[in-house]
C-alpha cells in the first residue's frame, strides 16, 4: 500500500527525526531531492531560468537551497520573496551561487497582489520567461483561501508557460485532505518530501499535484499508522481469489443480483455482465420479467428466477453474497424485495435505487452479515443528511462519518473513490478515470464488487480491488459501460499474471 498521513502526522514525524540530527540537516535532504527533480525537469540546467516562489516557512528554504544548488549549475534563479520573513540562511546560499532575490511585500491591507503593485510587471516578466517555476510559497501547515501575495502568485504560475513544480505540496491545496478554497497552484509535477500527504491523493487535491514523486528523508522509522493508502498492482494482485485444482463453481463463488425493472432492464444486465466478467463461480439473478428476458437472451451463463410481484428472493437458491438494486426501482415490490435480500444471511452490496430504500429506512442496513454500499455523493447525502456539495468538498470527512453512523462498509464514487470502514485508514483508488462519467458503469462496478464478495473477500478489500479494477478497465475509452465489462477479463488476467506496466497510478510517480 502506498500509505499516506496527515499533516499532524508529517510534523510530528519530522520532529522525532529532527532530535537525532544535525540543526539543519532535514532541509538539505529536502533540498537535494528537489534539486535533483528540479534538473531532471529542465533537461539541461545551464543556462536555463528558474524563479522560485518562496514563502517564510521551511518549504521556502527547501527551495531557496535547491535554487542555489541550481545557481551553481549555471542556471539563472530569481527568488520571489513573498512572506514577511524568509530563510536567512537558504537565502543567503542562493546570492553566494549567483541567485537573485526580490521581496514582494505589498500593503496587507490593500487587496492588491504582487501584478497590482509597482514591481508587478518585472514578477509578470520573471515568470514568463521562466523554463521551471518552483513553488515553496506555502507547505503542509497551510490551510484556507491563499491571501495576497501568494494568491495573485498562483494565478501568475498557473498562467505562465512554464512547468511549474511544487514543493511537498502544491500552495493552495490542504495536505490532509486535498481541500481547495480559493485560487492554488496547479503543478506539473510535486516533490514531496518522507511521506506521502494525504491531499496529495485526494481530489481537488491530486488534480492540482500533477506527477508526484516520494523523496526519502528517513522519516519512515518515526510515521505512526497512516491516515489513507492507496492499493498499488501488487497489493490488489496479493488480494485477489484464484482458482486452484481443487476449485469448482462453488468455490469460487456465488453471487446472487436482485436488480433491473420493467423500466430499467440494463441495469440488470451490466450488474450480471460484471459480475460474470469478474470470473465468479455462478450467478444467480432474480428480477421481473422483462429484465429476465434480457438477461437470459444476453448471458446464458447465469441461472435465472423469476420474481411474481412482490415475492422474495427465498427460492432463488444457496449465494454467498448479494448485489441489490442497480435499476431496481423505488416501489413497493422493489422494496419487498430489498427487504428480503437484507434479510439474508450473507454480505450484501447495496447500490442505486436500493440506496434510497435504505435511505428511506436506515434500520434496514442494521444487520449481522455485512454491508457494502456504493453510493455517489448524492446518494450519501441522502444517507447521512449532508448536503451534497458538503459532501463534494469535504470526501474524506464524509466518507469516515458516513461508515461509523451506518456501521458499513462504504465506497464512495466519485472523482476519488474512496473505500472507508470505521477505525481503518479510507483507501483511496488510484486508477480513476474520467471516461468512466458514462451511463450504466456503476451497474458494473456493482457486479464486480459483489463477485469479489461472494469469493470471500471482505467488504473493505472488494470495495478496494473492483474500483481498482474498474478504473484500469476504463482508461482506455471512450468506452461504453459494456466496453468496461468486456475489458475486466484482460485486466484480471494481466493482475494475476504479474503484467504490472499497464497499471501505474495515473498522477503519481516512482
Amino acid at each position: 500500500m502506498r500509505t499516506a498521513y496527515t499533516s499532524d502526522q508529517i510534523r510530528a514525524a519530522e520532529a522525532a527525526l529532527m532530535a537525532t540530527l544535525p540543526e539543519g540537516a532535514l532541509m538539505q535532504r529536502a533540498a537535494t531531492g528537489l534539486a535533483v527533480v528540479c534538473a531532471r525537469m529542465l533537461g539541461g540546467v545551464y543556462g536555463s531560468r528558474v524563479v522560485l516562489l518562496v514563502g517564510g516557512g521551511d518549504n521556502g528554504g527547501d527551495a531557496l537551497y535547491a535554487g542555489a544548488r541550481l545557481a551553481a549549475r549555471g542556471a539563472r534563479v530569481d527568488a520571489l520573496l513573498a512572506g514577511t520573513r524568509v530563510h536567512a540562511a537558504g537565502l543567503e546560499a542562493l546570492r553566494r551561487a549567483g541567485g537573485r532575490a526580490t521581496g514582494l511585500r505589498p500593503d496587507p491591507n490593500s487587496g492588491h497582489g504582487p501584478a497590482e503593485d509597482p514591481a508587478g510587471a518585472r514578477v509578470r516578466a520573471l515568470l514568463d520567461a521562466a523554463d521551471l517555476i518552483v513553488d515553496g510559497m506555502l507547505g503542509i501547515g497551510g490551510a484556507g483561501a491563499l491571501r495576497e501575495p501568494y494568491a495573485t502568485l498562483a494565478r501568475l504560475a498557473n498562467d505562465a508557460p512554464g512547468e511549474v513544480l511544487a514543493v511537498d505540496v502544491p500552495s493552495g491545496v490542504d495536505a490532509s485532505s486535498g481541500r481547495t478554497e480559493g485560487p492554488a497552484v496547479v503543478a506539473d509535477a510535486t516533490v514531496t518530501f518522507g511521506a506521502w500527504k494525504t491531499g496529495l491523493l485526494v481530489d481537488p487535491g491530486s488534480g492540482h499535484a500533477g506527477r508526484a514523486e516520494l523523496v526519502d528523508i528517513g522519516l519512515g522509522p518515526h510515521l505512526p499508522d497512516p491516515d489513507t493508502a492507496a492499493p498499488t498492482a501488487a497489493d490488489v494482485a496479493a488480494m485477489l481469489p484464484r482458482p486452484g485444482a481443487s476449485s469448482d463453481k462453488y468455490r469460487r463463488g456465488v453471487v446472487g443480483i436482485a436488480a433491473g425493472s420493467e423500466r430499467y432492464t440494463g441495469a440488470a444486465v451490466l450488474a450480471v455482465g460484471g459480475a460474470l466478467r469478474a470470473g465468479v463461480g455462478m450467478v444467480r439473478y432474480a428480477g421481473v420479467a422483462e429484465p429476465v428476458a434480457q438477461v437470459r437472451a444476453r448471458w446464458p451463463e447465469a441461472v435465472i428466477t423469476t420474481l411474481a410481484p412482490g415475492e422474495g428472493i427465498e427460492e432463488v437458491g444457496r449465494v454467498q453474497a448479494w448485489v441489490l438494486g442497480p435499476g431496481l426501482g423505488t416501489g413497493d415490490e422493489a422494496r419487498a424485495i430489498a427487504r428480503s435480500v437484507l434479510s439474508s444471511a450473507v454480505p450484501v452490496l447495496v447500490d442505486a435505487d436500493a440506496l434510497t430504500l435504505v435511505a428511506q429506512d436506515r434500520s434496514l442496513l442494521r444487520r449481522a452479515a455485512p454491508v457494502l454500499i456504493t453510493p455517489h455523493a448524492g446518494e450519501l447525502s441522502r444517507l447521512i443528511d449532508v448536503p451534497r456539495a458538503r459532501i463534494e468538498a469535504r470526501r474524506l470527512e464524509n466518507v469516515r462519518r458516513a461508515a461509523a453512523e451506518l456501521g458499513v462498509t462504504v465506497l464512495l464514487k466519485g472523482s476519488t473513490t474512496l473505500v472507508a470502514e470505521d477505525e481503518r485508514p479510507v483507501r483511496i483508488n488510484p486508477t480513476g478515470s474520467p471516461w468512466l462519467a458514462t451511463g450504466g458503469t456503476g451497474d458494473v462496478l456493482a457486479g464486480l464488487a459483489g463477485a469479489l464478495l461472494a469469493a470471500g473477500l471482505s467488504g473493505y478489500d472488494a470495495a478496494s480491488c473492483a474500483a481498482y479494477l474498474h478504473g484500469i478497465a476504463g482508461r482506455e475509452g471512450p468506452l461504453t459501460a459494456t466496453g468496461v465489462a468486456e475489458a475486466l477479463p484482460e485486466v484480471v488476467r494481466s493482475l494475476v499474471d504479474g503484467s504490472r506496466h499497464t497499471f501505474p497510478p495515473a498522477k503519481l510517480g516512482a
